[in-house]
């Protein structure tokens, strides 16, 4: 759709709460199982299976990402992505998305705009026929996104982290440590002090362009997630705050050893074991079983341990905790 020029673009303090639904609305696309879309008190979804799989997750201005760096379609796809790949990681097909803004007054309704188109392309890219079907807006001094997902199992039981075990293959799905490095990039290279400042496409390598999109617009396997689960995974997750912290909960909930191999991680596998961000589907497979788009990365050892080992040696759990690593990442 066209972009508003910079005469025709008000604050949204300037325009009524009506004004910038329309303006959203009007950018969404019908999802695929809605019987009752936006306009109404809620909407229905289809759920063909009798079974719903629902998550959230909550975007903050500060510690989820910064306007100097982020274009409002940026904010948006990636709004969308980090809800789809949970879905996925249950082996659901996403159905639906519900979106609450909270934003500031002095916000321009051409980035609201811009956000609601990301999330419509993000659906059709990464999840075909999911789409935005309601939500709700209100005013916050600080820019927050809370997406709700829902997915369908079609069917089929949903694929848990609780599920490995001895003898199984683990194995990922996309990429480990570009969105880490994405963020180094960020923080390295596009700061005054502590100010974030917009970024000088013109002074990227082809390799750091690569790793800011994973980091500011991912793109998870999420059709993999319903492949895994038809083959027969037997625990799955989104591996959003880092390899090690991430497998560590899986190891937890399964009761098992996981050993990663180092040489399968790829060429930084510090970057990728203590990485966040990069919504790569982590599962655990019969050995007789692996999907396409999936590849070994370990083994389960043994149950009852309950840790992660890279080549037989401890890991340290490193990751992404919005508690433990506030300080470092708002400075």
């Amino acid at each position: 759709m066209p972009s508003r020029s910079a005469d025709d673009d008000p604050r949204l303090g300037d325009v009524s709460e009506g004004t910038i639904l329309r303006a959203i609305l009007a950018r969404t696309a019908p999802a695929t199982h809605t019987i009752i879309g936006p306009g109404d008190d809620a909407a229905v979804i289809a759920t063909p299976s009798g079974s719903v799989v629902a998550t959230t997750d909550t975007l903050v201005h500060g510690p989820d990402f910064r306007l100097a760096w982020s274009s409002g379609y940026d904010l948006g796809w990636k709004s969308a992505a980090v809800n789809l790949a949970d879905v996925a990681a249950m082996g659901a097909r996403p159905t639906a998305l519900l979106v609450a803004l909270a934003v500031p007054r002095d916000l321009r309704l051409s980035f609201v705009e811009q956000m609601t188109d990301g999330l419509r392309a993000a659906c059709e890219a990464l999840a075909p026929g999911c789409a935005v079907v309601g939500g709700d807006l209100t005013v916050s001094d600080v820019l927050t996104v809370a997406v709700t997902a829902l997915g369908d199992l079609e069917g089929r039981d949903a694929v848990t982290r609780s599920g490995a075990r001895l003898g199984d293959v683990v194995a990922i799905a996309g990429e480990l440590g570009h969105a880490a490095h994405g963020l180094a990039v960020l923080f390295g290279r596009f700061r005054d002090g502590d100010t974030p400042v917009p970024i000088d496409s013109s002074a990227l390598e082809s390799g750091e362009r690569a790793a800011l999109d994973a980091q500011l617009r991912p793109a998870p396997p999420i059709g993999l997630g319903v492949m895994a689960a038809v083959a027969g995974a037997t625990a799955m997750m989104d591996v959003s705050d880092g390899l090690a912290l991430d497998a560590g909960r899986l190891a937890a909930a399964s009761g098992v050893t996981l050993d990663l191999a180092r040489a399968a991680l790829g060429a930084n596998s510090e970057r990728a074991l203590a990485g966040g961000e990069d919504h790569a589907l982590l599962a655990t497979f019969p050995p007789s079983v692996l999907p396409p788009g999936f590849r070994i990365i370990g083994e389960v050892l043994e149950q009852g341990a309950e840790s992660v080992l890279c080549d037989g040696e401890p890991v340290d759990a490193a990751g992404w905790d919005p508690y433990r690593d506030w300080d470092s990442t708002t400075g």
